[in-house]
C-alpha cells in the first residue's frame, strides 16, 4: 500500500514532511475536517494535494486568485498530476469541457474560484463527480474579520448539501481568533482538527528605520545583507524609479507590477528566480506564489496596510530557514499617506451606484442579463468614456465586488487554446475537401496531440508559424476560420483585465448592498490600519512579540533579533557592545575584511549583537564597505 511519504518523495522529490504536514495530511485521510493555519513558506498546498493522490476521487481546491491556481496546475502537470483551473477568462464551452473532463476523465484536481461555486452548470456536473476532498485555500476570505473578505466564500457550504460526507480542509497563512472562528462556522465544519503553526519567524529579524532619506537607508541595507531581495513600493512608477536608482548604484535591479506584459513578468522573474537579478522592485502583485528559498531581505519602502499582509509578504524572506531580515522604511508622512489611502478606500454608496450604472451602460446590458458572463474590461477606456477617475473606479470596482455583485479580476495572461470539435472521421473527411487547411491541421495534431480531441489545449501561434514555415499572423487568421468553420474551437491570447457578473445585471438605484456589513467593514479596515501604525511606531516591545499577540498568539519570549531586542541588548551589554566595536576597530586597522572574516576573528558570543555593532558602525560612518563587501575603517 502506498504511503504519504511515498508520494511525497516520488511527485515532489522530498524525503519527509515539514511539522505539522504529516498529522494534517494523517487528519484528511481520516476524514476529518481540518483548519491549518501555516505561515507564507510553510507548505500549505502539500497538505491536500498528497492526501489527494492517496484517494480515489477528485480534489476540489477553491481559491479567489486565477494567476495563482494557474501556477499550481502549470506544477501540478510538470509533476505529472492531472489538474485543470475553471475561472472567469475561459468561454462556456471551455467551461464545459472541463468539467466534464473531471466527471469522466482522470483529472485529480479542480481548482475553481469561490463565484464558480454558484453557476448552474457546476452546480449539476458536481452531482455526478467523484469528489474526494474540498481544499479551500486562502481561508481567511471567507470571513467579514479578514483583510481580503470575499461574500461568494460564503458559498462554499453549499458543497456540503451536495456532497455531505466529503471531508474539508481550510488553508491560510495568518488568522486571528476571530477570523478561525469564523472558518469553522461558516464552511459548517464537523468537530474539525486544527493545526496552527506558531507565527514566529526564528530566522527573520524584524526591524524599522524611521529616516527622511528613505533611498538612502536602503543602499545602507542592501549593501550590508547580500544576497536576493525583494523591495515593495505601493506605485507602478515607484517600481521604475527606484529600480534605476538602484541601478546608478551598482545593483542588478529590476521592476515588475500589474501593467506588464505577460511575456515581460515572465522575463523578470526569470531572472530574479535565477538570481541573475538581485533585487526585485515591485508592488504587491509580486510574490504570490514565487517560492524561492534564498530571499535575505524583503524591505517595504510604504506602510503596509495591514499586519496580515505585511506578515505575508515579510515571511517570503528566509524559506530556506537561514538569517534573513523583514525591514519597514518609513517617514511620519507615510501615516499620515496611510491614513488617507485608507479612507479612500470606503467609496460611498452613491458613488458605487455611479460606477455599475456606468458598468452596465459600458456592456450595454439589459436588466436581469449577463449572470456569470465575463467581459474584458480597458480601465482607461472605461474612466475616459464615462468621465471618472481611474483611482477611485479601480476603488469602486473592488468594493462591489466585496459585496458580492461582480468579480474584479486584474491582468493575467491567458495563452491561446485550441479545441476539436469534431471526430476523427470528420476532422479527415474535413481535410480531404479542404487542402487548403490540411498542412495547419497536420501541425496541430503533430505538435499538441489527441489532447486536442478531449479538451483546450494552450498552443502558441509563433511555434505553429514556424514548423510551416510561415507568418504568425496567417496562422491567427486560418485559426480564427476553422473556429468560425465550427471545425474547431479557438481563443486567441489576451491578458487584460475582466469583470464577470455574479449576479444578474441590477437597477443601479436599488443595488443589493449590505449597509451594516460595509460600515463593519469600513471600522475593521480603520483597526488594522491602527495597528499596523503602532507596530512601527512603538520601540519597546519585541517586533514578533506584537505580531504573535495580533494574531491571538500569547508569549512571553522575546525574538532576541529584533531592532528592539537588539537595542535593549546593547543598553544592558554596553561593555560587551563596546568590546565588540573596539575589537572590530582594531582588526580593520590591521586589514581589510568582510563580516564574515571579522566574526571569525572575534568570535562573539552573541551574533545578532555583533551584527547590530557592525550596522551601527556602518551607520556612523565610521567604517565602510567596498563594491565587493570588504570592510574598511575611515
Amino acid at each position: 500500500m502506498t504511503t504519504a511519504e511515498q508520494i511525497l518523495k516520488q511527485y515532489w522529490g522530498h524525503e519527509r514532511f515539514r511539522t505539522p504536514q504529516a498529522e494534517i495530511i494523517e487528519s484528511v485521510l481520516d476524514r476529518k475536517d481540518t483548519l491549518a493555519i501555516l505561515p507564507t513558506g510553510g507548505g500549505k498546498s502539500v497538505c491536500f494535494q498528497v492526501p489527494t493522490m492517496l484517494m480515489e476521487g477528485v480534489c476540489l481546491v477553491v481559491t479567489p486568485l486565477i494567476a495563482l491556481m494557474q501556477d499550481q496546475v502549470t506544477q501540478l502537470k510538470q509533476r505529472g498530476i492531472q489538474a485543470i483551473a475553471v475561472h472567469s477568462g475561459m468561454s462556456r464551452e471551455e467551461i464545459d469541457i472541463a468539467i466534464d473532463n473531471c466527471v469522466y476523465g482522470k483529472i485529480k484536481f479542480l481548482y475553481l474560484s469561490p463565484e464558480r461555486l454558484q453557476t448552474e452548470i457546476f452546480q449539476e456536473r458536481i452531482k455526478k463527480m467523484n469528489v474526494c476532498l474540498i481544499a479551500v485555500d486562502e481561508a481567511h476570505c471567507i470571513s467579514q474579520w479578514g483583510y481580503d473578505f470575499r461574500p461568494p466564500y460564503l458559498k462554499i457550504a453549499l458543497l456540503r448539501e451536495a456532497k455531505p460526507d466529503v471531508p474539508i480542509i481550510a488553508l491560510t497563512a495568518s488568522a486571528t481568533r476571530q477570523v478561525k472562528e469564523d472558518i469553522i462556522d461558516k464552511l459548517a465544519f464537523r468537530g474539525p482538527a486544527i493545526f496552527q503553526k506558531s507565527f514566529a519567524r526564528e530566522n527573520i529579524s524584524f526591524a524599522i528605520r524611521k529616516t527622511e532619506t528613505k533611498e538612502k537607508k536602503l543602499i545602507e541595507i542592501l549593501r550590508k545583507v547580500k544576497g536576493t531581495a525583494i523591495v515593495y513600493v505601493r506605485s507602478r512608477k515607484a517600481t521604475q524609479e527606484l529600480a534605476k536608482t538602484l541601478t546608478r548604484q551598482g545593483f542588478s535591479s529590476i521592476f515588475y507590477h500589474a501593467g506588464l506584459n505577460h511575456q515581460e513578468r515572465s522575463v523578470r522573474q526569470v531572472e530574479w528566480l535565477s538570481s541573475k537579478i538581485r533585487v526585485m522592485v515591485a508592488t504587491n502583485a509580486f510574490g504570490m506564489g514565487i517560492n524561492k528559498l534564498d530571499v535575505r531581505t524583503v524591505v517595504h519602502m510604504d506602510l503596509p496596510e495591514n499586519l496580515e499582509s505585511y506578515y505575508q509578504e515579510a515571511g517570503r524572506a528566509g524559506r530556506d530557514g537561514k538569517r534573513s531580515y523583514a525591514v519597514i522604511i518609513y517617514h511620519d508622512v507615510d501615516v499620515l499617506a496611510l491614513q488617507h489611502k485608507v479612507q479612500q478606500s470606503q467609496p460611498s454608496l452613491d458613488y458605487m451606484k455611479k460606477v455599475y450604472q456606468a458598468l452596465c451602460n459600458y456592456y450595454q446590458l439589459a436588466l436581469g442579463s449577463s449572470e456569470g458572463e465575463s467581459y474584458e474590461f480597458d480601465l482607461e477606456d472605461f474612466c475616459k468614456r464615462f468621465t471618472l477617475k481611474s483611482s477611485a473606479v479601480y476603488i469602486a470596482l473592488k468594493k462591489i465586488q466585496q459585496e458580492g455583485i461582480i468579480q474584479f479580476s486584474e491582468s493575467f495572461y491567458r495563452p491561446s487554446r485550441v479545441h476539436l470539435d469534431v471526430d476523427k472521421k470528420r476532422l479527415y473527411e474535413f481535410q480531404i475537401a479542404n487542402a487548403r487547411f490540411d498542412p495547419l491541421i497536420k501541425s496541430l495534431l503533430r505538435l499538441y496531440g489527441a489532447e486536442l480531441f478531449f479538451d483546450f489545449v494552450a498552443i502558441s501561434e509563433t511555434y505553429i508559424a514556424q514548423a510551416l514555415k510561415t507568418n504568425e499572423s496567417i496562422i491567427r487568421i486560418d485559426l480564427a476560420k476553422l473556429h468560425e468553420l465550427q471545425l474547431l474551437g479557438y481563443h486567441p491570447s489576451s491578458e487584460k483585465p475582466q469583470v464577470t457578473f455574479i449576479l444578474p445585471r441590477q437597477d443601479a438605484d436599488y443595488l443589493p448592498v449590505d449597509r451594516e456589513r460595509m460600515e463593519r467593514l469600513r471600522s475593521l479596515s480603520l483597526t488594522k490600519m491602527e495597528a499596523i501604525v503602532n507596530y512601527v511606531s512603538q520601540s519597546h516591545r519585541c517586533r514578533m512579540q506584537v505580531m504573535q499577540e495580533y494574531f491571538d498568539e500569547i508569549t512571553y519570549d522575546t525574538c532576541g533579533k529584533c531592532d528592539v531586542c537588539l537595542d535593549k541588548k546593547k543598553k544592558e551589554s554596553l561593555s560587551i557592545f563596546s568590546d565588540y566595536h573596539d575589537q572590530i576597530v582594531y582588526l580593520l586597522k590591521q586589514k581589510n575584511m568582510t563580516v564574515e572574516e571579522l566574526e571569525q576573528a572575534v568570535s562573539p558570543s552573541d551574533h545578532e549583537l555583533f551584527v547590530e555593532v557592525v550596522r551601527e558602525m556602518v551607520d556612523a560612518s565610521e567604517i565602510s564597505y567596498d563594491a565587493y563587501w570588504v570592510l574598511s575603517i575611515h
